[in-house]
């Protein structure tokens, strides 16, 4: 993954904060050890004083909690999705806790919440969860290839156990989704791939998912690149050409839509799939 990264204790003045995926967001962490070559979040370094790249920097929003228990008192309800900028389970929450501390207030308050993460750490907080109708948990999976999973989300969980805390939330009747992608082209993409998510997650049962591609954000490409440049040199060019050439890039698309409805009409995927794209 590179350098471990470098840790730093902040106090934060805001914590629930308005958002355009949802009502409210909550971050307790600025930078994520997940390390996701992929990641979007990676514009937030225009906010961050660090040097180190994407990854390799984490500011742990010490006094997290105790902003939000100030803050809860006196916003309107709405929906807060954890976590927008971060993963809220990332190995530093294992030990911090704010994530947890924060998902007791909002629930403590009444705050209808949705979780999206790619850690199993998040298995520690279904007590929680269970039996509250005002959460949902979603896990993001992109490949069942343990090796291509190591060098693009080389801090996260293992898929197969994500996977699993699919299944363990969905047992104790929490709602669940998935959040298939972003696919890579010819790798993640695949009609061996996608069969082997879905046919995971029909099995799981899960409330609903979404399916997203790699989008050509900020930053995204020349993280990506050098990988693919190492390791899958063939796959450059076609996917450079994917996130950049506007018909290449509709006509792909189109494809993925496609084979991503044919695979979950096949495993009877019951639940609705929002794509992203």
């Amino acid at each position: 993954m590179g350098n471990p990264p470098k840790i730093r204790e902040i106090e934060a003045r805001s914590i629930l904060n308005k958002s355009g995926i949802s009502d409210f967001a909550v971050n307790c962490y600025l930078g994520c050890q997940h390390g996701c070559r992929y990641c979007y979040a990676r514009f937030m370094t225009r906010f961050s004083p660090h040097q180190e790249p994407w990854g390799e920097f984490v500011d742990v929003k010490v006094n997290a909690p105790s902003v939000l228990d100030r803050q809860v008192r006196r916003a309107p309800k709405g929906r807060v999705f954890i976590s927008s900028v971060c993963d809220p389970y990332q190995p530093l929450e294992a030990r911090c806790g704010l994530s947890r501390a924060c998902l007791e207030i909002l629930l403590r308050y009444g705050y209808p919440i949705t979780i999206l993460t790619k850690s199993a750490l998040a298995a520690r907080d279904l007590d929680l969860m269970n039996g509250r109708q005002e959460i949902e948990l979603g896990v993001t999976v992109t490949t069942g290839d343990e090796a291509l999973r190591c060098l693009v989300e080389p801090g996260a969980s293992p898929t197969r156990d994500r996977l699993a805390l699919l299944g363990q939330a969905k047992s104790k009747g929490i709602r669940t989704y998935a959040f298939l992608g972003p696919f890579l082209p010819g790798l993640s993409d695949t009609e061996e791939n996608l069969s082997f998510l879905i046919r995971q997650i029909a099995e799981i049962g899960v409330d609903y998912c979404y399916a997203d591609i790699l989008n050509p954000r900020p930053k995204v490409w020349s993280s990506l690149r050098p990988v693919l440049e190492d390791n899958f040199p063939g796959q450059v060019a076609v996917t450079g050409r994917i996130l950049y050439n506007v018909s290449e890039r509709h006509g792909y698309q189109e494809a993925i839509r496609d084979r991503i409805l044919r695979i979950a009409k096949k495993f009877s995927l019951r639940g609705e799939i929002q794509f992203c794209f």
